[in-house]
């Protein structure tokens, strides 16, 4: 059986409307959601693994708040085996099981001194630097889909209002998408910048992509982990990326948490 029929066949009465992608070191968001049930990726035809540190490969169906979620613990990048379109099985596998708002998160680099590591970015749009979509196999005219307004505003606003009632500084910019896995040079983070970038990362364009395709609609956080490069004297590596992540687990938590619990 495929994926969506798997998740029916063992849980009775799961609805969910919410989806969530918990990136590079933020898959212990999942510990605070109330489990239905956990399943690996490798029982779920056609979900892709991911051998990055910091992705579990696990899918949490469960409840935060009265609202119910599937979460995925972990994804797979472009970097790891150049296959553009590896997220579509998992965000189709979503929209079968009815979700129509999917929550994609991801660790990144800042390239605003006012948004340093540990902070909270809400991206408002995207600039994709690598070149290929996850669309490239489609054919008709569906695969020419509209991406303005893709992260959707009056969610975006509302989650700003959330962490103001908070007391949580929460930035807001554009994501630049590298395709990895190496980090960037000094001269390419001053062109991106010129270009209008806030900050840079290695996923969440490909899922966006394919989520808008689907009609679903989205909203996407950045964990801010280090200043891109040529920024400080810092070493850029994955441990400091997942340091960063750890440190602004807390307020992730509570923005995510919140945001979700005002859906129900």
């Amino acid at each position: 059986m495929n994926c969506t029929q798997y998740i029916q066949s063992i849980t009775a009465n799961f609805n969910p409307k919410i989806a969530l992608v918990l990136g590079s070191g933020l898959g212990e968001f999942a510990d605070s959601i109330e489990k239905i049930a956990e399943i690996s990726y490798d029982k779920l035809e056609g979900f892709p693994i991911s051998a990055v540190k910091g992705h579990a490969g696990k899918l949490i169906l469960g409840f935060v708040g009265g609202t119910q979620v599937i979460a995925m613990q972990g994804r797979v990048h472009y970097y790891e085996n150049a296959q553009v379109e590896a997220m579509k099985t998992p965000i189709h596998c979503f929209k079968e099981l009815g979700c129509e708002l999917i929550i994609l998160t991801n660790a990144a680099g800042s390239l605003d001194t006012n948004a340093g590591p540990g902070s909270v970015m809400v991206i408002n749009d995207y600039i994709n630097f690598t070149g290929v979509s996850p669309l490239f196999s489609e054919t008709g005219n569906q695969r020419f889909v509209n991406m303005v307004n893709a992260y959707d505003k009056k969610l975006r606003q509302k989650i700003h209002r959330i962490a103001e009632d908070n007391n949580i500084h929460l930035s807001k910019g554009v994501y630049a998408w590298m395709c990895g896995p190496q980090f960037e040079t000094p001269a390419e983070i001053n062109a991106i910048r010129i270009l209008g970038a806030n900050a840079a990362g290695m996923s969440t364009v490909p899922e966006t992509i394919i989520a808008r395709q689907q009609e679903m609609k989205v909203l996407a956080l950045s964990v801010i982990t280090n200043y891109a490069a040529g920024m400080d004297d810092g070493e850029l590596s994955h441990e400091q990326t997942m340091k960063y992540a750890n440190k602004a687990a807390s307020n992730f938590k509570t923005i995510l948490t919140e945001f979700i619990k005002s859906t129900s």
